[in-house]
């Protein structure tokens, strides 16, 4: 796909999206891809301005994140969080004395009234990532789960209880009111647009607070372009994080199935991996299936290929 043959834009939260989406950058040819992150997991910590998703696609598309961990740079260190255990600081989230620059400098021009949007795509440049890198929104939308205990902010559920509570009910305050990022409209109305590519990520606390933005839903089904989603389910089971245990507690079946029913009436073709070959045939959309568990980067370039081929 050259140039003039348009752009993909993807749709990603964290590590599992990350993953597609560096595949995609590798194969597709430079600035032909842009990522749109989930914005509802940013929170504010120890004063920073946080925002995990962006940084995971940040330093996996830069060659600089963890891949034991999927989240993080992989060269850290940790002196930061050691000396602020000893003063008695908060230590539940862990930030690298690296990872910790990404922050400090994002809130500081934060702080000197730049937007989210220009710093991320700042970061990015001088990262030398091609893709471009989209914030959902420059606004503020927090995603907060309601659990049989109380409502929660969504890093206190996910880092801090370490996804324990049992989830009833998932929200985006802020979501009927943000706009989104004007690009990311634009880029939905684009005659260039080749492919809307919903990346592997949690559907829930990933995907949904992108879809839940005013104007998002029907751009994606007034593009002309097809919209083409991954199941991040495998076999009845995610690959990492809490997606199947929400399934569950949301009283939805855990399988690829009801992935892609969620997407609903946005959804143009659908990714399984070859093991659901059996659940998938009668979803009424066109469905590829694929080895979709990205452990190399060579997997992350062959899904990536495989999700091009069925965009046509």
């Amino acid at each position: 796909m050259s140039k003039t043959e348009g752009f993909v834009l993807a749709l990603s939260g964290g590590i599992g999206g990350a993953k597609l989406a560096l595949g995609l950058c590798r194969i597709l040819p430079a600035g032909a891809l842009t990522v749109v992150a989930n914005t509802g997991d940013d929170f504010e910590h120890l004063g920073l301005a946080i925002s995990p998703d962006i940084d995971t696609l940040l330093y996996t598309l830069a060659g600089l994140d963890n891949p034991e961990l999927g989240w993080g740079r992989g060269d850290e260190t940790w002196t930061f969080m050691k000396a602020l255990g000893a003063l008695g600081g908060e230590t539940w989230f862990n930030l690298g004395d690296g990872d910790l620059a990404t922050h400090v400098e994002r809130t500081r021009r934060l702080a000197a009234g730049e937007g989210l949007s220009e710093i991320t795509d700042d970061f990015r440049r001088r990262l030398g990532i091609s893709a471009r890198l989209l914030p959902m929104s420059d606004d503020r939308v927090r995603t907060r789960l309601r659990t049989a205990e109380s409502w929660l902010d969504f890093q206190d559920y996910f880092v801090r209880l370490r996804c324990a509570p049992v989830v009833r009910e998932i929200a985006f305050a802020g979501a009927e009111k943000a706009r989104p990022q004007p690009a990311f409209l634009a880029a939905l109305a684009d005659q260039n647009l080749r492919a809307v590519v919903i990346c592997p990520s949690n559907p829930f606390i990933s995907i949904d607070p992108i879809l839940s933005l005013p104007g998002v839903r029907e751009g994606l089904r007034a593009c002309a372009a097809p919209v083409i989603a991954v199941s991040p389910i495998i076999g009845g089971k995610a690959v990492k994080g809490p997606t199947a245990k929400m399934m569950t507690e949301l009283g939805l079946p855990v399988d690829a199935v009801a992935v892609a029913r969620h997407y609903g009436d946005i959804l143009d073709h659908y990714v399984a991996d070859e093991i659901d070959a059996n659940e998938v045939g009668g979803l009424g959309v066109p469905v590829t299936l694929a080895p979709t568990l990205m452990r190399s980067l060579e997997d992350r370039d062959a899904l990536a290929g495989v999700v091009l081929k069925a965009a046509g």
